[in-house]
């Protein structure tokens, strides 16, 4: 089922875009949040050489989710709770196809949508969270898609997880969604520890240093999804080997940083010589 943000969680307000506007107040909430941050093994200086690998690595990610528009965007990142994103690329083209406003999805009607998405886990829920959401869109929001955290968590599918990606990725701002990647890699290499996908999400904005925080959600999920992967990290092909301090880490040489194109990464490269594990 779609994940839903517990109603007594407060919303993080996302720091302002507008040049000037509360910029010195944002710098010092994070500051305060940084000096309450938990001991973990990086110093300062390495979190930020991470992070500067990622962004050498990968100028510009992107999702990984196809859409035409934020709309698509939002209910793509709906369909995809507990899916993977080729999986949810798969139903979505010709879903979106025939409706990609508000108020052709509205109009196509749940019957439709739950045919065309059927490929997909939790599909019959899936699908009337988007009938209905499309509808509360073109009734309430003039067809366009909320850019204010309260309103987007108020429609239905979506909880903080999916908030902080259409913020993110539709609207520029600096959030941080934690996904299962995400969630592994803050544990697995102890830079953000925590039981659940807040206490990460809390550890992490606590420590990526200014200037990094915009694109730190598709750097984690992109180092997770083809790096540091679930069942055995690949750290041969991995940038930041000789930082990480995971106990499953079995290379301390990191691979040559190299800037992967722009376009929707396929599987991590290895560098030149190297070897899968049992390949």
């Amino acid at each position: 089922m779609a994940e839903k943000a517990p109603a007594t969680k407060r919303a993080r307000k996302a720091p302002s875009t507008c040049a000037g506007q509360a910029a010195p107040v944002a710098k010092a909430v994070r500051a305060k949040a940084r000096a309450k941050a938990p001991k973990i093994p990086y110093a300062p200086d390495e979190v930020a050489e991470i992070f500067r690998r990622f962004a050498v690595q990968r100028p510009h990610p992107t999702s990984e989710l196809e859409h035409v528009n934020t709309f698509t965007l939002l209910v793509a990142v709906v369909l995809s709770a507990q899916m993977t994103d080729a999986g949810v690329n798969r139903a979505t083209r010709a879903l979106f196809a025939r409706a990609s406003t508000p108020e052709a999805m509205a109009a196509l009607g749940e019957d439709e949508i739950r045919e065309a998405i059927k490929s997909i886990g939790f599909f019959r829920t899936k699908a009337k969270n988007v009938q209905r959401l499309s509808e509360i869109l073109r009734d309430r929001h003039g067809g366009e898609v909320p850019r204010d955290r309260a309103s987007l968590e108020a429609l239905p599918g979506v909880g903080r997880k999916t908030a902080n990606v259409i913020l993110n990725t539709a609207f520029g701002e600096e959030t941080l969604a934690v996904d299962t990647h995400i969630l592994r890699i803050g544990n697995r290499i102890k830079i953000a520890p925590g039981k659940t996908p807040e206490a990460v999400e809390d550890g992490f904005l606590k420590i990526i240093p200014d200037g990094f925080l915009r694109h730190a959600h598709h750097w984690l999920i992109l180092h997770g999804r083809f790096v540091c992967k679930a069942r055995k990290p690949d750290c041969e092909v991995c940038i930041i080997a000789d930082l990480c301090r995971a106990d499953e880490k079995w290379c301390d040489t990191a691979a040559p940083l190299v800037a992967l194109p722009d376009a929707p990464p396929g599987p991590q490269p290895l560098p030149p010589g190297a070897k899968r594990p049992g390949g």
